[in-house]
């Protein structure tokens, strides 16, 4: 009977938010101003104790079709984060644009430009003194560019985040026992796009491995890695978006407009709705956690603000793409069995992806005390040995 009721509600649910959504769908799909900056390149091209020079190359594409989308203001704005201080330090932040038609201003005035069907770049540079820079641990860059186009004058901001300070893989890591292995928590720098997961896990991890052990990455540094965050500010919350949220329990990412937006986006607000219907009736007739299952992975791994450390506690932050590739790709070039695990300080462990030679019960039992931690710790890996060969089966 249950089972009917579910399914009179689902056909009904069907036909109810065609219309509601109709009007939102077709203005979401107007071309807009879909000019994209990307996050480019970057260098830190000098570092010397009170002088350091980062430099960033980026490039402005268009991305609406039959349209040309001018760019007549960029400026940057930077963001220091450090374990002292910044009341001595000094920045100087220039913007070059490297137009492939016109040649930049000796006097750093930024000319509007128009961005046609070939795409067009800047050269970012910033320059940071003080006495002593050793501290610093990031940059978050943040590109503000004003669009005008078909939509109007819209004004957008790229977020870059740029790690400053690098701990030696060489040291070592005291280990926390548990029954069937050792657990080695490894520091990183702050891991950005700019990285690659197999060259984390070759530069960090591979100077204290030994055969047989198993490397696992948490599945929001693989995702910043990825790229895969958006700021509040460049989320336009729907009608679904703003009403499904009130719903959710406040410690829910999908509890505020934003991050329910974020899941809108992924998989679509018909998909959205439907899920929350029905999994509202389910609820009501004991069979809770539908709503989850039929909107998709990405449901429960969204982490809304506040959800990882600085600076990225600004962002809401994705689930990871691809992440069996990653695991496979990683032993293939390192011979270390690999996972990609969700986990908190509740003791829930989730295995998003790992390598064939890995037991579910090995990564749980290693990593049920959540070793990596939730705060600022800055150790996205960890390094599992089992105490005996046949404990990781």
């Amino acid at each position: 009977m249950a089972s009917l009721l579910i399914a009179i509600v689902t056909l009904l649910a069907i036909i109810a938010i065609g219309g509601l959504l109709a009007m939102e769908i077709r203005y979401r799909r107007l071309p807009g101003n879909d000019l994209e900056l990307t996050s480019g390149q970057w260098d830190l091209a000098l570092t010397q104790p009170n002088h350091y020079l980062l430099v960033g190359q980026m490039e402005f594409r268009n991305r609406t079709r039959g349209f040309e989308i001018m760019v007549p203001e960029v400026e940057a704005q930077v963001q220091l984060l450090s374990e002292a201080s910044l009341d001595k330090i000094e920045l100087n932040t220039r913007i070059i644009p490297i137009h492939p038609d016109a040649p930049a201003r000796a006097d750093n005035y930024w000319f509007a430009y128009i961005v046609k069907r070939k795409p067009t770049q800047i050269k970012v540079s910033i320059e940071i003194q003080g006495e002593n820079l050793e501290p610093l641990q990031s940059a978050w860059v943040q590109i503000h560019y004003i669009t005008y186009g078909p939509d109007g004058r819209i004004p957008k901001t790229r977020h870059v985040i740029i790690p400053l300070q690098y701990p030696d893989p060489q040291t070592p890591t005291t280990p926390r026992k548990t029954p069937e292995s050792e657990v080695y928590p490894i520091r990183t720098h702050l891991l950005t796009h700019l990285d690659d997961p197999v060259e984390i896990v070759k530069r960090y991890v591979l100077p204290h491995a030994q055969p047989g052990d198993a490397i696992t990455i948490g599945e929001t540094p693989l995702a910043l890695i990825q790229g895969r965050f958006r700021h509040p500010s460049d989320i336009q919350p729907g009608w679904v978006a703003k009403r499904v949220c009130q719903f959710f329990l406040p410690t829910s990412s999908l509890a505020t407009a934003c991050g329910m937006q974020s899941l809108v986006d992924i998989v679509g607000p018909a998909r959205v709705l439907f899920a929350f219907i029905v999994g509202a009736v389910a609820k009501v007739l004991g069979q809770p956690g539908m709503f989850y299952q039929l909107a998709g992975e990405q449901a429960r791994l969204i982490d809304d603000v506040t959800g990882t450390l600085p600076p990225y506690d600004q962002f809401i932050v994705f689930g990871p793409e691809n992440s069996q590739q990653v695991v496979e790709r990683i032993q293939q070039e390192t011979g270390l069995g690999a996972a990609i695990v969700d986990v908190n300080d509740l003791k829930a462990v989730k295995i998003l992806a790992k390598t064939s030679d890995l037991s579910t019960h090995f990564l749980e039992q290693a990593l049920r005390s959540n070793p990596a931690g939730n705060a600022d710790e800055r150790t996205p890996l960890v390094l599992i040995r089992p105490l005996s060969p046949s404990d990781r089966c």
